[in-house]
Formats: C-alpha cells, sequence, structure tokens
C-alpha cells in the first residue's frame, strides 16, 4: 500500500461541503468515485479539514492509501479526466505510511472576499461577497488587529461546535483592498486568517463582525470585547459562505 498526497482546488457552489454526508453532493463523495473508477478500489480520503456548503479551496490537502501500482506522476493527469471541470488535483507524492492530512497540518490560512461598491462582479459572484455600500476598511483594519495572538474563540464559533477547546492561535490576520474596478465602481477586499487551527464557522462569524465594524455598527476596540466575552451572541452574523475560500496549508 502507498501513501498519496495531493493538493485539491474547487469551487464549492455546487456542493454540500467537502465531507461525504448522507445522500448529499460532496468533493470527498466525488474524488471518491474518480478513485475507484481509476484503480477499481474503494478508497477513503482524508482531508486538511471540512469546508462548508458553498466553501472554496485553491489548497486543501488530501491523503489517501492505495495498492494501485500508477506512477505518482500520473495520477493528476489521470484523475483529472475523470473529475468535474470545478475540481482540480494537482501535486501528487509519495508521503510517510502515518502521514495524515488533518493531524501533520500545522498552519492554515482561510481568505475571506467582500466586494464593495456599486456593481458586483458578475464572473466572481460565486466567490466574493456583495456589499453595495461603502465600508471603513481603516476601521476593519484595526478590528484585525485585536485577533492575533493566542485567544478563546469562543464568540466567533458556532454553538454547533463540539470542539473541547476554543483556544486557538493566528497568527496573521491582515486585510488587502484591490483596486476600484472603473467599470464596476466596486472593488474587492480580501481578509486572510493565519492560525494553528479554527473553529466552526469562525472565520465566516469574524468576517460578519467585520462588516459590521465596516458599517459603523461596532467600533474596532469591540472586536476585543468581543473576544473577552466568549459568548457567540456577543459577535454578528455569520457570513454568507460562498466568499469564503481555504487559501493555504501548511506542514512541518
Amino acid at each position: 500500500m502507498r501513501n498519496i498526497c495531493m493538493t485539491v482546488s474547487y469551487d464549492g457552489t455546487a456542493y454540500c461541503g467537502f465531507q461525504t454526508q448522507p445522500n448529499q453532493n460532496t468533493i470527498q463523495d466525488v474524488l471518491e468515485r474518480a478513485l475507484l473508477s481509476l484503480t477499481g478500489e474503494t478508497i477513503k480520503v482524508t482531508s486538511s479539514g471540512r469546508t462548508d456548503a458553498g466553501v472554496h479551496a485553491r489548497c486543501q490537502v488530501i491523503n489517501y492509501l492505495t495498492a494501485s501500482k500508477i506512477p505518482v506522476e500520473r495520477w493528476c493527469m489521470a484523475l483529472n479526466t475523470l473529475l468535474p471541470a470545478d475540481i482540480l488535483v494537482s501535486g501528487a507524492k509519495l508521503v510517510d505510511d502515518n502521514f495524515h492530512s488533518r493531524r501533520a497540518a500545522v498552519q492554515k490560512t482561510y481568505r475571506y472576499t467582500i466586494r464593495c461598491g456599486k456593481h458586483p462582479d458578475l464572473f466572481k459572484r460565486h466567490l466574493e461577497f456583495y456589499h453595495p455600500t461603502p465600508l471603513n476598511t481603516e476601521e476593519m483594519r484595526a478590528g484585525l488587529e485585536y485577533l492575533k495572538g493566542e485567544h478563546d474563540f469562543t464568540s466567533f464559533c458556532s454553538v454547533r461546535s463540539t470542539k473541547v477547546s476554543n483556544i486557538r492561535t493566528v497568527y496573521e490576520a491582515r486585510m488587502e483592498c484591490e483596486q476600484l474596478d472603473p467599470l464596476l465602481q466596486s472593488y474587492a477586499i480580501h481578509i486572510y486568517l493565519t492560525g494553528n487551527g479554527f473553529l466552526y464557522n469562525m472565520v465566516r462569524i469574524i468576517a460578519g463582525t467585520l462588516i459590521q465594524v465596516g458599517e459603523g455598527k461596532r467600533s474596532s476596540e469591540e472586536v476585543k470585547d468581543i473576544l473577552n466575552a466568549r459568548n457567540r451572541a456577543s459577535a454578528g452574523p455569520t457570513a454568507m459562505s460562498h466568499g469564503l475560500t481555504l487559501w493555504e496549508v501548511l506542514y512541518k
């Protein structure tokens, strides 16, 4: 048996998340069907983490065990011929037998994108949350600063979470603004969060709270108070899923 690791990119618009669910269309199901078609084996795929319905991935990492003799350099080409256009695999490599894509991950980066201005971008409508009125990006940046470091992120976690501990470390929290598109009279705001792990809906709740800061409904200083409250009701709404992308996963 060989343990093969791959990077998977996908547009999550048409899927009910990554992980297999009964009677649902998921990324994992599609990957495992393609592997079955290619190898004749029933292969279980392990991922670096789950993504919710509608969430995308630029760099999801998976691994799986297989007895197939297909050369590792041919896996991507072979699988991509069997996958739909909104899922792509790349960077196949052999890894140690004990490698586990979730347990071995030491750092993840998510990106949340907001299109702010007069018109949405038609061609990116599945990848950006559209906000038609101006946002105070400097206040949003200031709010992000309070999220850096080790904190109890209970306020930014769904009440449906089953994690034993809500303490996580955010290594980097930053925001980038693209140039104004003169045709659309709008621009994209990208929020990047890098940490050692993320709770259920954590990035989307942070994004929803920062949008309220940008709207002037909250001050940037309130982000610190929300953290200290350790109460989901203290934070803002959960932002729409289609603005979120799993951007990068790093290993030792």
